[in-house]
């Protein structure tokens, strides 16, 4: 019954009852869901106590065979942890020995550090037995000293004695017991509350700065998640739309950045056009191309039949045209490595703009526009660049024409040139000269590379 107070002991008795039977159907099962009670009173310390089952050995009737095995596993989940103070309870009744709370603590807290010894039923002994070695410490030594306590028992409970006569009634048998009157001050409940609550502050004091450090760290923690989360989202729409807008610039400034330095990323464009793309032209196949065989049969086919009489301007053009139309491979490929760089770098641009990652739609409309102006852009590219390439072989240099009649000229007597054309070192010439022209283009567009003619 959540916030429900009680004011009456036995209502909070069998409040307690009844909410076990609730959870565990009115069997001799346990469960592990606790049952939390707060009690306030001036007559208490601030401490949370758990009350844990009693370790069993034997399952009883209407109990799973699992059960001593279950328990022990719920005992163990709240004394391994590093922060608990172990109340091993043993009646003075029974050997110490035997004690199932001594043997699971002393597994827990092997040093003892946080185990506080605790005898019950003192009153119960047999005539003529003491707990002294126990109490003093002689039987089994603990780190912090043994208390022995006196509870109700049943007759009291069955009369309804509260716990201030209870803790009286505690008090008086200590003060007047022969075998315990000279630890009376170190006996009973109250004493053990109040050791309790000096070795939390003590703990508490010893553990200050760790407990600082951390709370500093998560203060860390927090402030680095709130920076990652962003400034609060505006209300209304002209100051939303303004929140966009500064993200799309900061999404654009770190693309920018990883094209133009400062960032990993723009280098690999660079690298398309100074290795990617002479890598491509050096491969293509010039060499058949410009053959003896090739350019005689071009030649003859372009001057049909009227041949040329000092250089074959057509053959010349078939030849150039030809060998600068194979340019257009490796220039639709470098537009499509250069593309890929660019949609790799719109996602890792979007990947390290942080404050977009609270808004995974922006982020993903973001990402698809400039997927979309990519794309778009790469098919006009690729026609720009097969526009390119039919410009230089449809518009061939003027001056490189008028070079090659002195080239003749400077080879002997002109009148020579009727048999020279026929010969296999004209058309050698001729193959050398267009390959001269190819790199010529091939240069003037900033691309280094050259073809044996």
């Amino acid at each position: 019954m959540p916030r429900r107070q009680f004011s009456d002991f036995s209502l909070v008795r069998k409040e307690i009852a009844d909410e076990t039977d609730r959870v565990t159907g009115k069997t001799k099962q346990i469960s592990p869901v606790p049952i939390h009670l707060s009690i306030y009173s001036p007559n208490v310390v601030n401490l949370t106590l758990i009350d844990l089952p009693g370790l069993t050995k034997v399952a009883v009737e209407g109990q799973p065979e699992s059960i001593v095995q279950d328990i022990e596993n719920m005992v163990r989940s709240y004394v391994e942890k590093p922060n608990c103070i172990i109340l091993a309870i043993s009646p003075a009744n029974q050997d110490i020995a035997t004690s199932d709370a001594i043997k699971l603590s002393r597994e827990v807290d092997p040093a003892g550090d946080c185990t506080f010894g605790v005898l019950t039923k003192l009153d119960l002994m047999d005539k003529g037995t003491d707990a002294l070695d126990v109490l003093e410490g002689r039987a089994y030594r603990l780190q912090h000293p043994w208390v022995g306590i006196v509870n109700r028992s049943q007759q009291d409970i069955n009369k309804n004695v509260d716990m201030i006569a209870a803790r009286r009634k505690e008090r008086e048998y200590f003060a007047t017991s022969p075998d315990y009157s000279h630890l009376a001050n170190k006996m009973g409940s109250e004493y053990l509350a109040k050791l309790l609550s000096q070795h939390l502050e003590s703990v508490i004091k010893a553990r200050i700065p760790s407990i600082t450090s951390l709370i500093n760290k998560n203060i860390e923690e927090l402030e680095s998640e709130l920076d990652h989360m962003g400034r609060p989202i505006a209300g209304d729409a002209g100051a939303q739309l303004y929140t966009i807008l500064e993200m799309c610039r900061a999404f654009d400034k770190i693309f920018k950045e990883h094209l133009d330095g400062g960032r990993p990323g723009g280098d690999r464009i660079y690298g398309v056009f100074d290795n990617q793309l002479p890598a491509a032209l050096r491969k293509l196949p010039f060499d058949r191309h410009l053959s003896i065989q090739s350019v005689k049969k071009m030649v003859s086919e372009a001057d049909g039949y009227q041949p040329h009489l000092i250089a074959p301007e057509q053959g010349y053009r078939r030849l150039i045209e030809g060998s600068l139309n194979y340019f257009r491979g490796p220039a639709e490929s470098s537009v499509d490595a250069v593309h890929f760089v660019l949609m790799e770098l719109v996602r890792k641009s979007l990947g390290e703009c942080q404050e977009l990652k609270r808004f995974p739609s922006l982020e993903a409309a973001i990402a698809a526009a400039a997927y979309e102006s990519l794309d778009r852009f790469k098919d006009e590219s690729k026609k720009t660049v097969l526009r390119l390439v039919d410009m230089e072989a449809s518009y061939l240099s003027v001056d490189f024409f008028r070079k090659l009649p002195q080239e003749v000229e400077k080879g002997g007597n002109p009148a020579s040139t009727t048999v020279d054309r026929y010969a296999e070192g004209h058309f050698r010439r001729i193959a050398s000269n267009v390959s001269s022209y190819v790199n010529m283009v091939s240069k003037g567009c900033g691309i280094l590379s050259s073809w044996r003619g």
